[in-house]
């Protein structure tokens, strides 16, 4: 669309309000209206450039409108657009044994759909099918999905908005506290699990976690927790399905956010960076527990042509250009400036966490509604300076910083000198 031939904001926010549900909302007080991407930067219907800093909430790892993604994709859409699994068509399987290449350990079957909260909520019904238990264990204040039972085990209130979810879900602290070190709140967190299992663990299918959880608030645990996890579930032959749907591609560094903590989940769930903007997720496991998923199944769109020519390419880019390792010390790098800012401003950032491109710093307040306001306060003045950054955390007070993989030090260095003089003012 040509500039003058866009509506405007304050047209696009009516017409969400007339035609969209209530619960849909938007971060800010005046919002651009986004109308084109390239790469690290979007740009709004006035032609201002912003610097991306959340890509649409980790899923634009390799940029907007890649020309090396968008250019496979477009000749896929020219040329076969969509089949379903009924018939036979090559990208899916060659999407399929791609994954099983990078996958951890020995996970290497794969079921396509279409969405992080679809993949999740296949990986809990695999868990069912596999053990014959109905029972699941989650984190306090993770995030796994919008469908009934995903937002069961989903343990952040703000999203668990079905008043009949499923009752078979158990909560455990997660293992993070303010108030404690990471290696006391995950021996806390592990003390729980272990009196569930001890209570019930014959009637536990699985134990679904998020390796860092992104809106709990950037919480990364201890190196050595999930070996610990895994070790006890083991035990009562429980199964561990990781959340990486947010964590996945390279976005903290290593390929899988497990890797971290040198653990190979049962079952793993992905999305968001796979598809870099176009819909395609998925939940992957070993050959013993897929033969479990053998009733007959099927995904309309999981796993069509164009999604999965798409992810075939993000997974080409993602290699070529080295972006797992770009995360990793770019990262670093981000994480400095935000930890020389929390010095500058103690009184206003209170912690700095997470690793490779998955940042949180945490804000402080009187208490958590000004905390969560200032958050707001600064999100709207870095928009306004051409920045785009995120906010999560179970106060809604913790900036995210969850980039393209492809910024240059030079925007992150750009972004923090912002950043520096947006928290002078907000602190005066």
């Amino acid at each position: 669309m040509e500039q003058g031939s866009y509506i405007g904001r304050e047209a696009v926010a009516a017409k969400r309000k007339q035609y969209f549900y209530p619960c849909t909302a938007h971060f800010y007080r005046d919002s651009p209206q986004i109308v084109r991407g390239n790469m690290q930067f979007v740009y709004d219907e006035k032609g201002k450039e912003y610097t991306d800093f959340f890509a649409g909430v980790s899923v634009v790892a390799c940029g907007h409108c890649n020309p090396a993604i968008t250019e496979r994709t477009i000749a896929q859409l020219q040329q076969l657009q969509h089949t379903t699994t009924i018939y036979l068509t090559q990208p899916a399987v060659d999407l399929a044994e791609r994954l099983e290449e990078v996958l951890p350990g020995d996970l290497r079957r794969t079921f396509f759909v279409n969405s992080g909260s679809e993949a999740n909520e296949g990986a809990l019904l695999l868990a069912r099918m596999h053990t014959g238990r109905k029972g699941f264990i989650a984190l306090e204040s993770g995030l796994h999905g919008r469908t009934n039972l995903t937002m069961s085990v989903t343990g952040l209130p703000m999203w668990r908005t079905d008043r009949y979810l499923d009752e078979d879900v158990t909560f455990i602290e997660r293992p993070y506290h303010p108030e404690l070190t990471l290696d006391e709140a995950a021996e806390i967190s592990l003390k729980s699990l272990a009196r569930v299992l001890e209570e019930k663990g014959d009637t536990i299918a699985a134990m679904i976690a998020e390796p860092i959880q992104g809106n709990g608030g950037m919480i990364m645990p201890a190196s050595w927790y999930f070996r610990e996890v895994k070790a006890l579930l083991d035990q009562y032959g429980v199964l561990l399905i990781a959340d990486e749907i947010q964590t996945g591609f390279g976005r903290t560094g290593a390929l899988f956010a497990m890797e971290h903590f040198d653990v190979v989940p049962d079952i793993i769930s992905m999305a968001k960076a796979l598809g870099n903007g176009v819909p395609v997720a998925a939940f992957a496991t070993t050959d013993e527990i897929a033969l479990s998923l053998n009733r007959p199944s099927a995904s309309t769109f999981g796993g069509n042509p164009v999604s999965a020519v798409t992810a075939l390419a993000v997974l080409d880019y993602i290699r070529t250009e080295g972006l797992q390792e770009r995360a990793a010390s770019l990262g670093a790098h981000l994480k400095a400036g935000l930890k020389s800012l929390q010095e500058r401003y103690p009184a206003l950032i209170s912690d700095v966490r997470g690793t490779g491109f998955m940042l949180g710093a945490e804000l402080t307040g009187v208490d958590a509604a000004a905390a969560g306001a200032l958050t707001d306060d600064i999100l709207e003045e870095m928009k306004d300076r051409g920045y785009l950054i995120g906010k999560n955390g179970i106060d809604r007070n913790v900036l995210a910083f969850q980039p393209p993989l492809i910024v240059t030090a030079e925007d992150i260095d750009g972004m923090i000198t912002v950043l520096d003089e947006v928290l002078r003012q907000v602190s005066k």
